[in-house]
């Protein structure tokens, strides 16, 4: 094609520079003004003045443009590991450069808009005065023959008005940048010739392209071409270009966006194709080939719009929508959160995030599957969290609903409520953790010394209030009751009655500690209620009751797979501004939460869970050491399950949203409801496991192993009331098991449970079994083997009471001095046995055994 020259200044910009901007402003004013003179009486040379008050100072700036959310992503479409999952805009643009605009929307925007334009010094004289003309007629401006920068100059002040936040101001400054006036029309020129002063031919014009109003929220040649052609502003061809400039005059009746408006767009083209021919931009075969093409459904091939997260890539719409409504935290963008969001709103950012798509895509889909959205009988709801051990990133952010903010609201499959995040950044009220939130009372319960292998009591029973310490809301009266699962009852180690999720070990081991440092460790290790206030702590929060979010639940258990070092959970890793400047990321905000050797000791205690009943079903069992903590709620209204290893971790909530459907209940994609939690875990797990593998967990601290535990006395020969004495004196709890049999004098202490040497709490039940003094001495009545026959032998056991005595045969050679004498007695002399128990005498026989 032929394009169109660009010419250094003409000779009346060359002019205008040396006689002034004073002595030019005399033509300008007097053609712009004539109307206003006839009716004033105000003479021509008084208007210099005017002209010369007008500023004559304005920066091409950047104008609003596009944000673009990126996530890692190691599949098809990436970018140097990276793939766009958003864009977020006020005004739907983004900055081009000269060379990346086609040669086409060049050559179409100046012959079509301003002939002239490489030419004049930003105001086109002969235009002027044809404009003059027609407005003495007038006696108003029906012309202001516009040229391209001074278009530029109205489309900036347009585009300040529509960024303005307020909308009182707002409204007056586009209108103030838009009305027709003598005044507005000066300042324009002015400007107009400041800006051809300041900056190149090129310069202005990509300036133009760049703030032109395409209508239908479409600004800047790149924008359009993406919204109308769904290609680069590079690739514009002929035609495509002639159609985008004819919008920019009339963006509201021209634009391609409905076919209503394709004819009036095409008129206006085919008029820009005559001027580019004429122009010489172009020749006749182009021309004819270009005008031969028609504006309609076919040549127009439109992109649908893709701002907010709405329209974000599928997988990855809540993280889009936290990242949204985090902003305001985001300190690379300003100093105050008026600033920050300022900034946002006037765009041209890149944001690199934290989001794995490798992790998030397979989480996301087994949270489709195992927790459908489109569930009617009630309002089923899931959402997984997954943040880095270590520096806080968030790499997985899953939900069941489709994420829709629109008036609509999309239907019973959608919401615009982020389950994983606060009220405050995403509308959740929270849910019950049940017994994840457990490890909290573990973990304080090792700080304060104690240790796994100590028993207490785990049976379901009242426990008066005033047992509970809480420094921060108690004392309590009444009693607290709370059950178990069937069949838990008795003593159990703190580790079992973690792996088995035992309640009444739980409260066992509050009664021992300060509820309030239980809520002290959840509360640094990052839980949150999702509406704000701090978390509650009195005795039934132990097992889960507050309102959590899953994303603090993870970051919590993250901290344990890191040695006990907690990180707030951050999103952005790198930001890039609209001028390629690094601002750099999120900064980590880490602390040591809790020791490592108690988070060794936890974790050591958490990977047995991963062997016990549905929980196994969440160990991806790919070689990865990890840990892990259900929690279900009472009717099972809420179940969780919360994972880690060395590199991260993960939480995973399925219950309702609202109402009380027992989720055990249900089954999706043929799995039971308890199951459900645990195939999502395991589906994420196991993808963040090929590109995260944890390392081998540390062993536990040998000193937490048995704690500070007390040593279970040996009360054997004891009676039941020296025995419950000394018991009482140590700590724990005495509880009389009854009488058995034994040989010791009745009355006296046998045996306890746990026994004599066990380490346990204080606090826990020693249960005391006492004699029934019942066992007697078995006397010998085999002697040497070769002196006492059956009768001799059965007298000798009937001396002592035991009369149920019975025989066996045991073959002999003939001549064995052994022949028919006793050789054994089964049990054997010297042991205890009730008298009514039988003995067994063995007696040697030569001949053959009957």
């Amino acid at each position: 094609m032929s394009a169109l020259k660009t010419p250094r200044r003409g000779i009346v910009s060359a002019v205008a520079g040396l006689i002034g901007f004073s002595a030019l402003s005399g033509v300008l004013v007097t053609a712009m003004v004539a109307p206003a003179l006839a009716v004033t009486g105000i003479t021509a040379s008084s208007t210099i003045g005017i002209f010369d008050g007008l500023p004559d100072y304005l920066e091409i700036d950047q104008q609003p443009e596009r944000n673009t959310i990126y996530a890692q992503y190691t599949g098809k479409g990436n970018v140097d590991g990276y793939l766009p999952i958003a864009t977020i805009y006020d005004q739907n643009r983004q900055e081009v450069s000269y060379d990346e605009i086609s040669q086409y929307a060049i050559d179409a925007v100046v012959a079509g808009e301003d002939r002239r334009f490489f030419e004049h010094g930003g105001v086109d004289l002969p235009s002027l005065v044809r404009a003059a003309v027609g407005n003495v007629v007038s006696s108003g401006i029906e012309s202001g023959a516009s040229t391209l920068t001074m278009q530029l100059v109205k489309n900036t002040f347009i585009s300040k008005a529509e960024s303005l936040t307020n909308e009182d101001e707002r409204k007056a400054a586009y209108e103030d940048a838009v009305r027709t006036s003598f005044d507005r029309k000066l300042k324009e020129m002015k400007l107009a010739i400041g800006l051809e002063k300041r900056y190149t031919k090129k310069e202005i014009l990509t300036a133009y392209l760049n703030i032109a109003n395409f209508g239908n929220a479409t600004y800047g040649i790149q924008a359009a071409a993406q919204r109308y052609y769904s290609v680069d502003a590079k690739d514009l061809n002929l035609e495509q270009a002639a159609s985008l400039v004819a919008i920019v005059q009339e963006p509201s009746i021209r634009n391609l966006s409905d076919p209503e408006y394709f004819e009036a767009n095409q008129e206006r083209r085919d008029v820009i194709l005559w001027a580019m021919l004429d122009s010489g931009a172009i020749d006749r075969e182009q021309y004819d080939e270009a005008l031969a093409i028609q504006v309609d459904e076919e040549s127009v091939v439109p992109s649908a719009p893709n701002n907010g997260c709405t329209s974000a890539y599928k997988y990855a719409k809540w993280f889009c929508d936290y990242v949204v409504k985090s902003v305001p935290d985001f300190e690379f963008l300003g100093a105050t959160k008026d600033e920050r969001n300022e900034n946002w709103k006037q765009g041209g950012y890149k944001l690199y995030t934290t989001l794995d798509l490798d992790a998030q895509i397979p989480s996301q889909k087994a949270t489709w599957t195992y927790a459908p959205n489109n569930e009617t009988a009630f309002n089923l709801g899931s959402a997984t969290s997954t943040v880095e051990a270590g520096t806080g990133r968030v790499l997985v952010m899953a939900e069941n609903k489709l994420f829709n903010d629109t008036l609509d609201g999309g239907g019973i499959e959608s919401t615009a409520v982020n389950y994983n995040t606060s009220y405050e950044y995403g509308g959740s009220s929270g849910f019950q953790p049940g017994s994840t939130y457990k490890v909290f009372t573990l973990i304080e319960w090792l700080i304060q010394g104690k240790g796994i292998n100590e028993r207490l009591e785990g049976t379901a029973r009242d426990i008066p209030g005033s047992q509970f310490l809480d420094s921060c809301n108690g004392p309590y009266g009444g009693t607290v009751e709370f059950g178990n699962n069937a069949n838990e009852a008795g003593i159990y180690t703190v580790a079992e009655g973690t792996a088995e999720s035992i309640n009444g070990i739980f409260f066992s081991m509050a009664t021992q500690l300060d509820l309030c440092n239980i809520r002290n460790v959840a509360a640094s290790m990052g839980v949150e209620r999702a509406d704000g206030n701090e978390l509650q702590s009195f005795p039934s929060s132990i097992i889960g009751t507050n309102d959590v979010t899953p994303l603090s639940m993870a970051s919590a258990y993250a901290a344990i797979g890191a040695g006990g070092y907690w990180c707030e959970p951050i999103i952005i890793d790198k930001a890039i501004d609209a001028r390629n400047n690094d601002l750099g990321g999120q900064e980590q905000n880490c602390r040591q939460a809790i020791s490592s050797e108690v988070a060794a000791t936890t974790a050591y205690v958490l990977t047995e869970v991963l062997n016990r009943g549905n929980a196994a079903y969440s160990d991806p069992n790919d070689g990865i050491p990890i840990f892990g903590k259900t929690g279900t709620t009472d009717g099972a209204v809420h179940t969780w399950m919360a994972s880690g290893t060395t590199r991260y971790g993960t939480a995973t909530w399925v219950g309702n949203i609202s109402g009380f459907q027992d989720i055990s209940q249900v089954y999706y994609a043929d799995v039971q409801g308890y199951r459900l939690r645990h195939y999502i875990t395991r589906a994420t797990d196991s993808a963040l496991n090929i590109k995260y593998p944890g390392g081998a967990l540390p062993e536990p601290d040998a000193k937490l192993l048995t704690g500070s535990g007390t040593e279970v006395p040996d009360l054997t020969l004891q009676t039941l009331e020296q025995a419950k004495s000394v018991l009482v004196s140590l700590g724990f709890n005495f509880a009389d098991g009854g009488e058995v049999d034994s040989e010791l004098p009745a009355g006296q202490v046998v045996k306890t449970n746990p026994a004599a040497g066990t380490q346990s709490a204080a606090g826990a039940t020693v249960t005391v079994y006492t004699s029934k003094g019942n066992k007697v001495k078995i006397p010998d009545a085999v002697g040497d083997g070769e002196s006492n026959d059956f009768a001799t032998a059965q007298g000798i056991l009937g001396g002592s009471g035991f009369s149920n005595v019975s025989q066996s045969c045991e073959e002999v050679p003939p001549g064995d001095p052994s022949d028919g004498k006793v050789t054994a007695s089964s049990p054997s002399a010297g042991s205890f046995a009730k008298t009514s128990s039988t003995i067994t005498l063995t007696v040697a026989q030569s001949t053959p055994c009957p």
